[in-house]
């Protein structure tokens, strides 16, 4: 079974979903059926990976980083959330009480850790904060994992 997570912004320009929602899923459609995927449900490409993984047949698994992840949600976004959370076949929770920047890393690395490859929704940028996707691109690449950068040329990230 092939093991993929996702790391990628939360908030993705609308031009730029076709084109992320396709390189997605051609990477995920190679392994439908024999798929583990690895989010930890925020909006933006973690959720857009689980939709595209579980349409693909993947077994989904939700690395949860803190008790009070849901806190960061607005009531819209949980929504969401929590349908993909219950659509999960398994769920890691980690050990922080509250979500710091060093919740969110140790998710992201978790994720990393575990897969056989990352995706990463990725403008090439720097992380607005510890944890975000730059942080977990190099510390995937640190562990000589293959990471598959997804962005569309040209697209700025607000």
């Amino acid at each position: 079974m092939k093991r993929i997570g996702i790391t990628g912004h939360r908030i993705i320009p609308s031009e730029g979903y076709p084109d992320i929602r396709a390189a997605m899923r051609a990477v995920l459609g190679r392994h439908e059926g024999s798929l583990e995927a690895f989010s930890s449900l925020a909006i933006g490409a973690d959720q857009l990976f689980a939709d595209i993984a579980l349409e693909c047949g993947a077994t989904l698994t939700a690395v949860i980083p803190s008790d009070d992840y849901e806190d960061g949600f607005a009531p819209g976004e949980l929504v969401s959330y929590r349908d993909y959370r219950r659509r999960a076949s398994r769920e890691v929770r980690l050990g922080f009480r509250h979500s710091t920047d060093e919740a969110y890393y140790a998710a992201g690395a978790y994720i990393a850790d575990n897969c056989d490859r990352l995706l990463a929704v990725w403008d090439g940028g720097p992380s607005r904060g510890l944890g975000g996707t730059a942080d977990i691109v190099h510390y995937a690449r640190d562990l000589g994992k293959p990471v598959t950068v997804i962005w569309r040329d040209g697209m700025r990230r607000p």
